[in-house]
This record gives C-alpha cells, sequence and structure tokens, in this order.
C-alpha cells in the first residue's frame, strides 16, 4: 500500500493538474481527456485530488492514509467549475481512498468512490486506489498496422467473451487477466478468429450483471488482476495479431449508494425526472447527456479505452435505450422533446460527437452499435446526418435465422423470407452478424438447443446456421461454447463445457468453425465487399419448396468468386442446378456435411466442371449434390 500521510500533513492546495482550458472545455461538454486531470494522480511529493461536486457544501478525501477520517483532509472548490481539489502529501500508489461529500441541503452526505479512479478494491468492497498507468507495452507492430486489420474491407471474425466464465482453473476460478493472455489468445489464434471482444471489463459490483451495470468508467474490474494485467492480456492478444474490442455502456448505470448516483446530494450525472432518469427495463439511472460535464465525463471513458488500453473498437451497447425517450416506457411514462417528438436529441448529439472524437483520435479503431431499431443512417458519416458509428449489429437478420432455424424443416418452406428479406436492406448500415450471449441466456437455451431433430440433425443445423452467417455480406461475431455446440445455455458462474470435445460431434463442430474461419480469411470473395452491394449477389433465391438458396460472393477482382449452396432439410438433393459466371472447374473448398465435422459424408467428389448450360440466368452451370442441412462453398479452380 501507499505511504502513510498523517492529520499533521494539511492538505496542499498551492498546485492543481486542471489548467484554464480543462476547465473551459470540462463545462463546455467537450473535454476528452479528463482522466488526466480529475481523480486520483501521483505527484512529486503526494497524490493530486479532483472530483466534481457543484452542489456540495464540502468534500473530503478519506482512506486508509487517516484512518477513513472524514474531516482531517478537505479539499477546497475551484473557482466556479464546481471542482474540489487538493494535493495530500505522503500518498502514494497503492491507497485507498473514498470522497466524503456534504450536500448543501436536506442534510446530504455520502463517501463516494471516486468516478475517475483508475482502480478500484475487489468488489464487494468499493474503494478506489490510487494508482497509474505506466506499462511498457510491446505491440508496436500491431499497433502500426492496425488500420488495415480493422478496416471495413478487411475480415473481421469475432469471438464475444465473457473473462470470468470461459475457462476456469482447477480451484474453480476464474483465470486471471495474465493467465487468460496466453490460454485464449492460444485458442483464438488456432481456431482462427481476427478479433475478441469482451464484455464489459469496467468495474461493477454485481457480477451478475455481466459487467453491464457499470460504476468505474475508467477502471478493468479488479476481480482479475490490476490495470496494468488488463493491459497485458491485449498486448499478448495484439503480439498474436488478435484486435480487441470492448463492451462500452454509456446508456445507464447503477443506483448504488457509492457511485455515481445522487453524488453530491443532487442528480448530478442522471436526470431528476425519472421519465427521463430511470431505465424502467433494468431500474437504473440514464445518464443527462445534455449537461455538458456528462459529456466530457462519458467523451473522456471512451477515448480513455482506445488510448491508455490500446483498444481497437468500442462496442456502444443499448443505443436503442439512448435514442428513444419512451424505450419501454407506456403513454404517459415520458417526456417528448422540444418538438414533440420522441427522439432523444441530446443522445444523439452526444453519439455523433463521441464518434467524431474517436475517429479523429483513432481513425485505425471502430465503434460498434447495438442498435435494435430501424433507426436510418447509424454507420453512415455524422457531416451526411449519421450517427457516425462505423458498424451496426443487424439484430434483423439474427432475429429472422434463429427463428426460421427453430422450425421443423418440414414448415420451413413456408419462411422462406426469413432467409431471404435481409437483403433488402443488408447495404443500408456496415453490419454484423450477431450470434451473441443474448441468445444463450434467461431460458433461451443456448444455440444448439434451438435446432429442431434428433442429435445429428441439431448439429447439421448448427452447422447449416453458422454456414449461412459465415456467407453473408457482413462482418461476424460468435460467443463462446458456440464454436463447440454447448448443450446448455451460457451460465456465467461456470465455465463452457470444454469436455465436450472428447465426443466427435462436438470436435467436428468446433473444427467446422476454425475451417470457416479461415476461408473467410484466407478468401478475399469471402470479406473484400462486406459492406458493398458488388460483394453479393442471390444465384437463386426463390426455391422455397426445396428450401434451397443459393449466392455468390464476389472480391475486388473478377477471379473472386464463391458460390454457397445450402439446402436446409434434410432431404439430400441430387442433381441440382446451380447457374454460376464462368466455366472451368470449381473446387469444394467447403462441405458442411463433411464426416471430420460429424456429417454424413455426401458431396461433389472435391468439385464438378461447370457445364455449358444457361441455368438461373449464368452462361454456366453446375450439377450439384446438396448434402442434408448441409451447405457447399464453391471456388475457381485456378
Amino acid at each position: 500500500m501507499g505511504r502513510t500521510a498523517t492529520t499533521e500533513h494539511a492538505v496542499r492546495h498551492d498546485m492543481s493538474l486542471l489548467s484554464s482550458d480543462d476547465l473551459y472545455l470540462f463545462n463546455e461538454g467537450t473535454h476528452g481527456h479528463l482522466q488526466d486531470k480529475l481523480g486520483a494522480h501521483p505527484v512529486e511529493d503526494g497524490t493530486s485530488f479532483a472530483v466534481w461536486a457543484p452542489d456540495a457544501e464540502s468534500v473530503s478525501v478519506l482512506g486508509d492514509f487517516n484512518g477513513w477520517d472524514r474531516e482531517t483532509h478537505q479539499l477546497l472548490p475551484r473557482e466556479q467549475s464546481g471542482i474540489w481539489e487538493g494535493v495530500v502529501p505522503g500518498v502514494g500508489p497503492g491507497t485507498l481512498y473514498k470522497f466524503h461529500v456534504r450536500g448543501r441541503g436536506a442534510g446530504f452526505f455520502a463517501d463516494k468512490t471516486d468516478p475517475f479512479a483508475l482502480f478500484y478494491e475487489v468488489p464487494p468492497n468499493t474503494a478506489s486506489i490510487v494508482w497509474d498507468l505506466d506499462y511498457d507495452w510491446g505491440d508496436t507492430e500491431w499497433m502500426t498496422t492496425r488500420a488495415g486489420r480493422n478496416s471495413l474491407e478487411a475480415p473481421m471474425s469475432v469471438y464475444e467473451v465473457h473473462i470470468g466464465s470461459w475457462m476456469r482453473g482447477p480451484d474453480g476460478w476464474s483465470l486471471s487477466y495474465r493467465e487468460l493472455a496466453d490460454e485464449l489468445g492460444d485458442y483464438v489464434e488456432r481456431m482462427g478468429f481476427t478479433h475478441v471482444e469482451f464484455l464489459p471489463v469496467m468495474e461493477h459490483p454485481f457480477y451478475g450483471s455481466w459487467g453491464y451495470q457499470c460504476t468505474g468508467f475508467f477502471a478493468p474490474t479488479a476481480r482479475f488482476g490490476t490495470p496494468q494485467d488488463f493491459m497485458y492480456l491485449v498486448d499478448r492478444l495484439h503480439q498474436r495479431g488478435i484486435g480487441v474490442i470492448l463492451d462500452w455502456v454509456p446508456s445507464h448505470f447503477p443506483t448504488d449508494a457509492f457511485a455515481l448516483g445522487t453524488f453530491d446530494g443532487t442528480h448530478l450525472f442522471e436526470h431528476a425526472d425519472p421519465r427521463k432518469g430511470i431505465h424502467p427495463d433494468w431500474n437504473s439511472y440514464i445518464f443527462n447527456y445534455g449537461r455538458n460535464e456528462v459529456r466530457s465525463f462519458l467523451l473522456s471513458s471512451a477515448l480513455h479505452w482506445l488510448s491508455r488500453y490500446h483498444a481497437d473498437g468500442l462496442r456502444v451497447d443499448a443505443v436503442a435505450s439512448m435514442l428513444y425517450l419512451d424505450y419501454s416506457r407506456k403513454a404517459g411514462e415520458w417526456i417528448p422533446n422540444e418538438y414533440g417528438g420522441r427522439e432523444n436529441l441530446d443522445a444523439i448529439s452526444f453519439l455523433r460527437r463521441m464518434n467524431e472524437d474517436v475517429y479523429r483520435e483513432h481513425p485505425d479503431t471502430q465503434t460498434i452499435a447495438e442498435e435494435s431499431t430501424a433507426w436510418p443512417s447509424v454507420s453512415r458519416p455524422t457531416h451526411v446526418g449519421g450517427l457516425g458509428f462505423g458498424m451496426k449489429w443487424d439484430m434483423g437478420w439474427m432475429h429472422d435465422t434463429l427463428e426460421y432455424f427453430s422450425r421443423e424443416p418440414i414448415h420451413r418452406k413456408y419462411h422462406h423470407d426469413r432467409l431471404t428479406f435481409r437483403m433488402l436492406y443488408a447495404f443500408s448500415e456496415n453490419f454484423m452478424l450477431p450470434l451473441s450471449h443474448d441468445e444463450v441466456v434467461h431460458g433461451k437455451g443456448s444455440l444448439i438447443g434451438k435446432m429442431p431433430g434428433d442429435e445429428w440433425q441439431r448439429f447439421a443445423n448448427l452447422r447449416l446456421l453458422l454456414g449461412y452467417q459465415y456467407a453473408q455480406a457482413g462482418k461476424k461475431l460468435l460467443f463462446m461454447g458456440g464454436e463447440i455446440g454447448q448443450g446448455h445455455e451460457w451460465n456465467h458462474d461456470g465455465a463452457i463445457e470444454w469436455d465436450l470435445l472428447e465426443h466427435p460431434l462436438h470436435a467436428g463442430m468446433q473444427r467446422w468453425v476454425q475451417d470457416l474461419n479461415h476461408l473467410y480469411r484466407e478468401v478475399p470473395a469471402m470479406h473484400r465487399l462486406d459492406t458493398d452491394p458488388a460483394g453479393f449477389e442471390w444465384i437463386d433465391a426463390n426455391d422455397s419448396e426445396n428450401s434451397v438458396a443459393v449466392l455468390l460472393r464476389r472480391g475486388a477482382l473478377p477471379e473472386d468468386l464463391v458460390v454457397c449452396a445450402f439446402n436446409f432439410t434434410p432431404v439430400p438433393r441430387s442433381n441440382y442446378m446451380v447457374g454460376v459466371p464462368r466455366g472451368g472447374f470449381w473446387r469444394e473448398v467447403l462441405n458442411s456435411d463433411g464426416e471430420h465435422y460429424g456429417g454424413s459424408g455426401q458431396g461433389n467428389l472435391g468439385g464438378k466442371e461447370a457445364l455449358p448450360y444457361s441455368v438461373h440466368g449464368r452462361p454456366r452451370a453446375l450439377n450439384l449434390t446438396l448434402p442434408p442441412l448441409g451447405c457447399l462453398f464453391l471456388a475457381p479452380d485456378e
């Protein structure tokens, strides 16, 4: 722990980390690096403390250095900024502390954790810890080349991970950040995923919230190690050529008394009116995006993870709940905007500014919106009226596709439009196709559990589903456990059921995902034009009677072609004619019915020579065998 500050050492007020420009930008709502100014920062002979509490009557620092005395170390207000600050001599890194805030009215007083703390105690303890973020990074090669790896033209196959339950050690405890670095790195590299996306790592008091009820917007959770330990995890993944995306939650925060809520006795970070300030789904506080200082707080948080932790992107949670004032509210439970509409104009303005700041400072990263409505231009630039995100999750594809796959194959011909509807809007945004954690929790069952039929058919269906996902235009995301066909839905108190890999069907599923990833990464037609209409064509979208769909993926060069054929029934289709754009031999590069995946082994003996017949409006044709509940990927043999 840090050095002990005695009561004889009064708080010094002869220095400040905050310049006049900092105060101006903070109060203006445009400061993007407040974590370097507010909070606790070791200085030459102590620690500088600064906290925003404009309605406080007094603010003091208490901690293990003064026996948690609320009176000894008083801070002073800085001009009219609402910031209280001072330097406590003799306090260094490792010191536990909180702010004691006394409000002006109604006898309010509370011991609050630091909103800008860089590190906290392990929950359920709640003290902040004086810390520095010095770290010797070893990912220079990644950082100087990642613009191409994070580009919309690059393959992006994302493995979504909850750190606490990916794998457990022999003692039953979660792996630490450092233990995870090589274990997860080895696995992701072997599986061929390009990126890892972590469910929120930001400090959160309730483990069961999975990080989505965040109280520490600048600190990785201490459950798995120090900030430097988390940096090590990111660093090691980068050294293996694996990108890191972080879930970030600016939509709400929990009501725990020690944290942000009613911070100085007033509704400082949140709206006072519950019709705007309380989230009805989660009973949590909603940020007041119209308050300039709150905007600076959130902007600083976003940029902090990209700059200090080298994150390659932010997946922004629950964007729809930010955009609509009536989100999950009944009539009379919400307040219209100044024009009488339901759009949250302050949130829109904030999101646009956040994306502008991110792409100005870190143009080689991505912001990704989890936005579940038809809000237009989410992933379009702000100068053309968009929200400015780089990508958007395609929730419509996910819902339609899972609904289709949950049906018995005999009924699928009546719901063929669920497969094809997406292409009416597929290029209106830069989409990522998610099969995320949200689909395997709260009684929804696992992915394999959604599939109909006997055991063989369920595995064939899941291979088919994942093949269909990878064939679609758009980036890919798969939650941990889905790649091995885990039988039970996700349990955050456990781990992935790795022992299932002793069984051939589960091992075959894992091998299938591995091969899908390598095809997607290595063949330009599968990723180069993921967000360009020129990269996708239907060959036949209308064979609902046979529940068959065939599509063509294109790359930037004329020879970059892949035909993807899908049979959504357990009935093999022999002599099935598929039109193709050129002659020659078409090699069967992947077949989900391969015996090494757990399939029945039906296929086309490595490929087919194109026949001189015009089918589907194409100059040549392939006479294929479509395996039961199977998909084929065929490419011209050069």
